[in-house]
């Protein structure tokens, strides 16, 4: 059970050791620039932060859904969910948030009880299945931070060495799911702990190709049936035939007042020109039509395949 009130209060989350925490906590969430500060390590006795170890979130779509799911699956009366974010922590201070699972809990009268022992067993069964995902930090629900964000951090400052602190406003305050990180540091007077400073970081949706068909379609309102091949196929080349005709506009104001451009636009357009293979109409148009066909037979030999499966299985049946 977490204590949150005033006068000094002590930690112990069944079964680990018990820690005891003096002073009042408070927190100051500032925006990280691009270059690093580095703060004063002393001024008149008191220990002041230095260079954040983190500077970037990247988090995947995933841990999103993740979240809102919790969210939506939470228990009656709670205002918001909490859980472990899992992923990997690079040398140049960037976090990559891979997954996601929710940590039962519960808030009232000024104390969080988390179920520690819920916690452990998640974590050892998604450590089965991806061995190389680690603990990087937890995430909560809601516009901003709460009193009780500094207790957790501290359970999870245990946990790794430097945990992130992700919040999602899953109510949607300005028509968008805002995402926000937050690293923190303990400000201390001599030994004694006094306040735990939250410092805002940077955050950046980590999407593949492959996530974002998906994400596309559950964006949509109303989805009778999951579109097929044919249909992924023909909704591409309508956003790639869009995406072609805003890069001619771009380009024909451009050549017509040429103080517009911008240089560096220009030269993804070079690289990008410069990536697409050289081939005729015809080359090109034999390789589509032998790429579809193939395509079309393995949906074929698929479809056969999953026939003499359902075919046995009914026979099996009807043997017993």
């Amino acid at each position: 059970v977490l204590n949150t009130d005033d006068s000094p209060f002590r930690v112990q989350p069944h079964g680990l050791p018990v820690q005891t925490f003096l002073g009042c906590l408070s927190w100051y969430p500032i925006k990280i620039p691009s270059k690093m500060p580095t703060a004063t390590s002393s001024v008149g006795g008191l220990n002041l932060p230095g260079q954040l170890q983190v500077t970037l979130a990247k988090v995947h779509p995933l841990v999103l859904f993740n979240v809102c799911d919790s969210y939506i699956r939470r228990s009656e009366g709670s205002d918001r969910v909490i859980g472990t974010l899992l992923g990997s922590v690079g040398e140049d201070g960037t976090v990559v948030v891979k997954n996601a699972y929710a940590v039962p809990h519960n808030e009232s009268g000024g104390q969080v009880a988390v179920d520690i022992d819920f916690h452990k067993t998640m974590f050892e069964l998604h450590h089965r299945v991806n061995p190389k995902e680690v603990i990087v930090g937890w995430y909560s629900t809601g516009g901003g931070l709460v009193n009780s964000d500094a207790l957790i951090q501290d359970f999870y400052s245990g946990q790794t060495a430097h945990p992130i602190h992700l919040t999602v406003d899953t109510t949607m305050t300005n028509d968008e799911i805002a995402v926000k990180a937050f690293l923190s540091t303990s400000l201390t007077l001599g030994e004694k702990h006094i306040a735990t400073h939250f410092h805002e970081i940077q955050v950046e949706m980590r999407m593949v190709d492959a996530d974002r068909v998906g994400i596309e379609l559950l964006r949509s309102q109303k989805t009778s049936s999951l579109p097929d091949d044919l249909d992924g196929l023909q909704a591409s080349i309508n956003k790639l035939q869009a995406m072609i005709d805003d890069t001619l506009t771009y380009v024909d104001g451009v050549c017509k007042n040429p103080t517009s451009g911008n240089k560096a636009i220009g030269r993804y357009l070079m690289d990008t020109l410069a990536s697409v293979p050289r081939m005729n109409a015809e080359a090109f148009s034999k390789l589509f039509n032998e790429s579809v066909q193939d395509v079309l037979l393995v949906m074929y030999l698929a479809n056969m395949t999953r026939t003499q499966l359902i075919l046995a299985d009914k026979l099996s049946i009807g043997a017993y």
